[in-house]
């Protein structure tokens, strides 16, 4: 089970039916991703629309805070880079405050909040 060497790029059989189960298992997980982040910012949505309501600001940085460490100790007991586990949620969170901002805006102005 290894690469030819022939120069080709022919791939032994047996590979490219491993390479492709990993694939397809990989591709199975990415969809899991997906929609496990669109049910997330569902939720996010809600609380962006309740803080709007009742004028809480968009962030809230201690308790980001606190995500962050314990999604930290999360991909360490899970094996995953602390760090990119942290660069991750500071990505999503900051999505997450442009939504806020954004909810908060509209609803100051009058405007409809879109419901996901």
């Amino acid at each position: 089970m290894s690469i030819s060497n022939t120069g080709t790029g022919d791939v032994d059989p047996a590979v490219q039916q491993e390479l492709e189960r990993l694939r397809q298992s990989i591709d199975n997980i990415d969809a899991a991703v997906v929609h496990m982040l669109a049910e997330r910012f569902k939720a996010t949505q809600q609380v962006g629309r309740l803080k709007a309501l009742h004028h809480l600001p968009p962030a809230d940085p201690a308790r980001e805070a606190r995500q962050i460490e314990r999604l930290r100790n999360l991909a360490a007991n899970a094996k995953l880079d602390p760090a990119f586990a942290e660069k991750f949620l500071n990505f999503i969170i900051a999505e997450v405050i442009r939504h806020h901002e954004r909810i908060a805006e509209d609803t100051a102005t009058g405007q409809s909040v879109a419901s996901d």
